[in-house]
């Protein structure tokens, strides 16, 4: 589970020509601690519906991310196909994007994830923005509400393969329109992929420890187009305004080399606590519009980065290189914090509402 949301700032404000009103650039810890009751609250619905799955009793549980002997880590700029009990918190990222002479885009997020059965599970995410342009102040608020659900339907684990299909709702109108928060709701049906090459042959055995995982969907707006009244200072007169919105193309995967796999299923080279749970990776998201005046028009991010895996937790950090003007010129971050509560809870959160594996 990600959030992925750089691209989808970027193509917000590059395609959709959000404006952005604008925050300070100091921020002091109070207002920091803030920003972080403030998501928990925004998201007390879904962690509610999350716990209620103390309560219900099943049989059995599963490991977090595992297809045959191929783990598998949340992944933080592209979607993974899993699913899984997960919860991300924080997620913390920050881009200088090209609206309004260079905007600085931070957000901070907090997403969970909860299987209803082994093989479906649902989602939920809130994240809390902060938009800084040069010489104004800032602004913040939060983003829509991100509801999901996804359905694993295949999974071969001597190859080391899964696909998943899954469906996201951002839900217009309950952000806030300061920071480019939709009026109307977005539907994102998506296909998820996992592969590793575990089962290549002992003669490209340091191949072995690479996978790959990634997704491409479509991001279809309720709304074709934003019709808003404005008034020309020049002029004096009203104008009328028309924001298309298109359908947009998303699309990325991750590349990964796991020094787990390498230590535990090809060969022993000596590696220590910390080196021998890490998974160096390099993630690319980009986004399409298709229609709509705007076609073609693409954001992309290449990011390299390193997670740290234990048994209950992954601590991740990418850096995010922009690779077109559109989506713009200075290298932003992301990190997260990321918990397996399926691992941590296997005898009450961290296991299927339904049914057993």
């Amino acid at each position: 589970m990600t959030r992925g949301k750089l691209n989808t700032a970027e193509i917000r404000v590059e395609i959709r020509g959000c404006g952005a009103i604008q925050r300070s650039s100091q921020i002091k810890i109070g207002f920091v601690r803030s920003i972080a009751i403030s998501i928990l609250l925004r998201a007390a619905l879904p962690v509610a519906a999350f716990f209620a799955g103390l309560v219900v009793s099943t049989n059995n549980a599963f490991s977090h991310g595992f297809a045959g002997k191929r783990f598998f880590p949340a992944t933080l700029s592209t979607d993974d196909p899993f699913v899984t009990d997960e919860l991300s918190f924080p997620t913390l990222s920050s881009i200088v994007t090209p609206d309004e002479g260079e905007t600085r885009d931070t957000e901070l997020s907090v997403d969970i994830a909860k299987r209803i059965t082994p093989n479906l599970g649902i989602e939920a995410g809130e994240t809390f923005i902060i938009l800084h342009p040069p010489g104004e102040r800032a602004v913040s608020g939060f983003s829509n509400l991100e509801l999901g659900a996804k359905y694993e339907f295949f999974e071969n684990d001597e190859h080391e393969s899964i696909l998943s299909f899954g469906l996201g709702a951002e839900v217009g109108g309950t952000g806030s329109k300061r920071v480019g928060a939709d009026t109307f709701s977005t539907w994102a049906p998506a296909l998820f992929f996992g592969k590793g090459l575990g089962d290549l042959p002992q003669n490209l055995s340091l191949l072995r420890p690479l996978a790959i995982t990634g997704v491409i969907g479509l991001a279809i707006p309720t709304s074709a187009s934003t019709r808003t009244f404005g008034l020309n200072r020049s002029t004096g007169e009203t104008e009328l305004d028309v924001e298309h919105h298109p359908n947009v193309l998303q699309y990325g995967f991750a590349m990964e080399y796991s020094l787990i796999y390498l230590q535990e299923q090809v060969k022993d080279i000596g590696l220590q606590a910390p080196f021998d749970h890490l998974i160096p990776l390099v993630e690319f998201s980009l986004e399409t519009a298709l229609d709509r005046g705007q076609r073609g028009q693409t954001t992309r991010t290449i990011n390299p980065g390193l997670i740290w895996s234990g048994k209950y937790f992954q601590v991740g950090a990418e850096a995010v290189v922009p690779i077109n003007s559109r989506t713009g010129n200075d290298v932003g971050f992301i990190a997260q914090l990321h918990f397996y509560l399926d691992d941590l809870f296997p005898h009450t959160i961290g296991r299927p509402l339904f049914g057993k594996k």
